[in-house]
């Protein structure tokens, strides 16, 4: 069956993550959404995203397709239901939202039955549910295997599940597995004098530098590096928190860099609900929650001793730098701080996005450029300096 993950009518809410990818290239526990259905699924998917991503992230179609939602956290309860479909049917939510569809197109008239799901709908929802799919993911890939040995330098406390792949290294750490389950991917690193307290998922390549303090459940992806302090907080993959600063209920993007001190609230002074801007809504939009910090698109990056107020939100290919704090919503080629923000020029943007893929032994290719360039275009109304 041809699998198609699809974005849905709310994947502007989760802007400015997917400005640069589909809704189910998000990463929430260890694993992107697309890598949990593919492997769950058993099969390779393609997408039906925004115009301008889909010459990167293919969309496939063929007469008899399986639409499912990119935002769903799959479980083997909702695959029983998704994989008895027939064609001409689908699953929907009580408010009517599809959940997944065997239908030519998403606008083929089917008949539907009700189900419950579990979404990603919003930024905040990426770290809030992320305990929860790091157990789920633990489970997913550690079952039947058995973990490469710690050595006698690390402390472990409790006796919580650690899984440490074969070409990983731990060394001098102190790990607590009590609360969460600590998975740490291959050719990733714990350096010395690291406290971690799980949930912890590591993927592949990344780094906990010297003396990191890591309260859980938190996500780093894959080559990224991390030290200072981290809670509660995803790093989809290809950043540097890289120094000391506090860093909590958080979500960044890929391509990111935090200098270093740089600092985050994710708690207001009077303990209030925070409210972030919502590209959606256009305007900042309560999330429920008593702790949300920093969501940061691809490619943005800040200088030394940077503060963020609780609850900012910053677009795609933003540079922040300078004393005191810059405003809580920071649209897309942003560049500036609390003084002021002019744009960051697309040629800019390119030299600097081309130097930091080459250290990860990536490239800036022609499409990454037009994704960059469809986002700085369309991003253009949001840059309130420029319509004054």
């Amino acid at each position: 069956m041809n699998v198609i993950l699809f974005d849905d009518e709310y994947a502007d809410h989760l802007l400015p993550l997917t400005f640069t990818r589909p809704v189910s290239e998000l990463r929430v526990g260890i694993l992107t959404l697309t890598e949990k259905w593919s492997k769950r699924l058993g099969t390779t998917v393609s997408y039906s995203t925004r115009d301008y991503l889909q010459k990167k992230y293919e969309l496939r179609l063929e007469q008899d397709n399986l639409w499912v939602n990119g935002g769903c956290l799959p479980t083997q309860e909702l695959i029983d239901r998704i994989v008895q479909l027939q064609p001409g049917e689908s699953l929907r939510t009580d408010n009517d939202r599809i959940i997944a569809s065997r239908t030519q197109s998403l606008d083929t008239p089917s008949k539907h039955a009700q189900v419950e799901a579990d979404l990603i709908t919003y930024p905040e929802d990426i770290f809030s549910k992320n305990g929860k799919e790091i157990e789920t993911d633990f489970d997913l890939l550690t079952e039947g295997r058995t973990s490469k040995p710690l050595s006698g330098t690390n402390t472990i406390i409790g006796n919580g599940r650690i899984f440490i792949e074969e070409s990983a290294t731990v060394e001098g750490a102190t790990l607590n597995a009590t609360n969460g389950s600590i998975y740490v991917g291959e050719g990733a690193e714990i350096m010395e004098g690291s406290i971690v307290r799980g949930g912890l998922a590591m993927c592949s390549n990344s780094v906990l530098k010297l003396g990191s303090k890591i309260y859980g459940p938190t996500t780093i992806g894959p080559s990224s590096k991390v030290g200072g302090e981290v809670n509660n907080s995803v790093i989809i993959g290809y950043s540097n928190k890289g120094h000391d600063g506090f860093l909590g209920n958080s979500v960044l993007g890929e391509w990111c860099n935090l200098g270093a001190d740089t600092n985050n609230s994710n708690l207001k002074n009077n303990y209030a609900e925070v409210r972030i801007w919502d590209y959606t809504e256009r305007r900042f939009r309560r999330t429920g929650k008593q702790f949300c910090g920093l969501i940061m698109g691809d490619h943005s990056k800040c200088g030394i001793n940077t503060m963020f107020n609780t609850g900012t939100v910053v677009g795609v290919s933003s540079n922040i730098f300078g004393s005191g704090f810059p405003r809580n919503y920071v649209p897309s080629f942003g560049w500036g701080g609390a003084s002021g923000f002019s744009t960051y020029q697309l040629k800019k943007a390119f030299e600097t996005a081309e130097l930091v893929m080459q250290r990860r032994n990536k490239e800036l290719n022609e499409v990454e450029r037009d994704i960059l360039q469809s986002i700085f275009e369309t991003t253009s109304e949001n840059r309130f300096w420029e319509t004054k």
